[in-house]
């Protein structure tokens, strides 16, 4: 019996020619069928007790293929670990920041499961119309202090709004941490407010630059590479984590999950609104481009670059 069940798997098997584990896409139940048709009296649970004692196992998809590999890529990954050592030993503040994924909400569906009675009644469809609006919610996480800071927008994910995202963060935490601080330092990925390219993120750079007198510092991840920014497993994936399977009721439910998410490592995390209107598709003028004081990095300038203020008494506030 073994060896037939091995016949029906062997066209649908990969495996590991080390450690011996086999896998394929057929189900017990199907492979029981199969069997039974061949004069075999056998049921789905023998034969996955079949397959583990073959070293076979269920699998999931791993998200390992690449089209484009950037061939600088692990050069900037090391130059990323030196910032970031550089800066912390000099105790001015290294910070991951990001975007996470904006959230509907209302009464929608959100993945997961929890413990209840009953389950929870959401709207059959996520059309936008049926909620309250959007959360884009700006993460700024804090390697040294373990700690999570989110701005939750209200309108559109823009350079302008990752900007005051990093002034709110200096007014309500930073300056208490790195009173001496003379310079920050950005892990950030290629795209979105944040993005490499983009003049209208150099420009909200220069202007916490000037406010706070501060020479800010960005390394940004190559394409494709921005599951390594720390913040994605250090802070966004506990809040996935915290309302998974809770609907985002309103956007006082978004702030009490992003403020209560904890971990047995220390992790804290503080989240605040802003419902101030960005708008999208404002062009930065040739005039602004010249007063931003930017220099790049002689290390892969492509990625990495400082802003540096205008000569002006610095603002904590």
């Amino acid at each position: 019996m073994v060896k037939r069940l091995r016949a029906l798997v062997e066209d649908a098997t990969a495996g590991d020619p080390i450690n011996g584990w086999r896998w394929t896409h057929k189900s017990t139940r199907k492979l029981a069928k199969a069997l039974r048709r061949q004069g075999f009296s056998i049921g789905a649970n023998t034969v996955a007790r079949l397959l583990k004692a073959q070293k076979f196992s269920l699998r999931t998809n791993r998200k390992r293929l690449a089209r484009t590999h950037e061939p600088e890529r692990n050069r900037q990954f090391r130059y990323i670990a030196y910032l970031r050592r550089r800066f912390e030993n000099q105790g001015n503040p290294a910070l991951s920041i990001d975007t996470k994924k904006k959230e509907l909400v209302g009464l929608f569906k959100n993945s997961g499961q929890t413990w209840r009675r009953d389950a929870q009644e959401v709207w059959d469809h996520d059309f936008p119309s049926l909620g309250l609006g959007r959360a884009i919610p700006f993460g700024i996480y804090d390697r040294q202090w373990n700690s999570g800071f989110v701005v939750v927008g209200t309108s559109h994910e823009t350079a302008d709004f990752a900007g005051h995202a990093l002034k709110t963060w200096w007014a309500e935490q930073g300056w208490q941490r790195y009173r001496l601080a003379t310079r920050w330092f950005l892990e950030a990925d290629c795209g979105g407010a944040n993005s490499v390219r983009a003049w209208g993120w150099k420009w909200a750079l220069q202007q916490v630059a000037d406010r706070y007198g501060v020479a800010i510092t960005v390394a940004h991840y190559p394409p494709g590479a921005s599951k390594w920014n720390p913040i994605e497993h250090r802070l966004f994936c506990h809040i996935s984590a915290n309302w998974q399977g809770e609907p985002l009721r309103d956007y006082e439910t978004v702030l009490k999950y992003l403020g209560n998410t904890r971990t047995q490592g220390g992790l804290t995390c503080r989240a605040l609104l802003n419902t101030t209107h960005y708008p999208t598709k404002v062009k930065i003028t040739e005039q602004q481009k010249r007063l931003i004081r930017i220099k790049r990095s002689r290390i892969l300038p492509q990625w990495n670059y400082t802003i540096y203020p205008h000569p002006k008494r610095p603002s904590y506030f």
